[in-house]
């Protein structure tokens, strides 16, 4: 395992982040608590990276943490005071960039959640193949609540919750607990608050069994058509689903089963 302030990773050195890994599972850990782990451009630049870096390697399922008393409190308002028009679209294109980033690494992203996510915070959550919470956390996009409203982390979360509660929590601004959360379908599970960590560690291993590239093409296809419409998104996945099975992992799956034994995948 390793663990740092300032974490090397194939040459790159995060500041805001630490990263450990631990056999087949790397935690990537927001650690700016004095800043409520707001997503400052650094940040987000730095968070990019580090799910690149975890992309690349032969890790199987990435958790995503925090450190301090706040999960994350969203975009950073300094970034955007006196911010022109270029200066803005630029901090939402990385954001966004760091939110397709989640969803793009073919290994299962999970985020374990011990306090408030909000806005840009709770988007990530709601970007996350799985997550799970204490029973403490609490979630909410606020921007209903002041002078900007919450455009782009409400595509995320519409898209876990659907549109008549996403648009509840964005024209309130107000938070929902992790029983709601796991109710609406935000998160998988709302757990108490000292089974946090087992309960994140143990869906993490359900989710991770089996072939790799199996579950790395599985994610991409899921993604690529949950936008289609239903005549488009079966296309997609016939197509997708037909070059699946004949990959050498699926031909060994099926030969496993039919030969009655454990498969081995490569």
């Amino acid at each position: 395992m390793t663990t740092s302030a300032q974490c090397e990773n194939d040459g790159v050195t995060y500041t805001h982040l630490i990263v450990e890994t631990d056999g087949p599972f790397t935690t990537i850990t927001l650690n700016r608590p004095e800043k409520r782990n707001a997503l400052a451009l650094d940040v987000m630049l730095e968070l990019t990276q580090a799910f690149r870096d975890v992309g690349a390697s032969n890790a199987t399922g990435v958790i995503l943490a925090a450190n301090g008393p706040v999960f994350s409190a969203g975009h950073n308002f300094g970034d955007m005071a006196g911010a022109t028009f270029e200066q803005a679209k630029h901090l939402f294109d990385v954001c966004t960039e760091m939110m397709d980033t989640v969803q793009s690494i073919p290994q299962v992203v999970i985020a374990r959640v011990h306090a408030l996510a909000t806005a840009a915070g709770c988007q990530l959550v709601a970007t996350c193949d799985l997550a799970v919470a204490a029973n403490s956390a609490g979630f909410a996009i606020p921007g209903g609540k002041g002078g900007l409203f919450c455009h782009t982390p409400l595509v995320a979360v519409a898209r876990n919750v659907g549109r008549k509660r996403a648009m509840e929590m964005a024209l309130t601004g107000d938070a929902i607990d992790a029983a709601t959360a796991q109710e609406w379908g935000l998160i998988n599970r709302a757990v108490p608050d000292e089974e946090l960590h087992t309960a994140t560690h143990d869906l993490l291993a359900r989710a991770t069994r089996g072939s790799a590239t199996s579950k790395g093409l599985g994610k991409r296809g899921f993604y690529a058509q949950a936008g289609l419409d239903q005549t488009q998104a079966y296309e997609f996945a016939v197509h997708t689903m037909a070059s699946a099975a004949v990959t050498p992992d699926a031909q060994e799956g099926i030969a496993a089963f039919l030969e009655k034994r454990r498969p081995n995948f490569g």
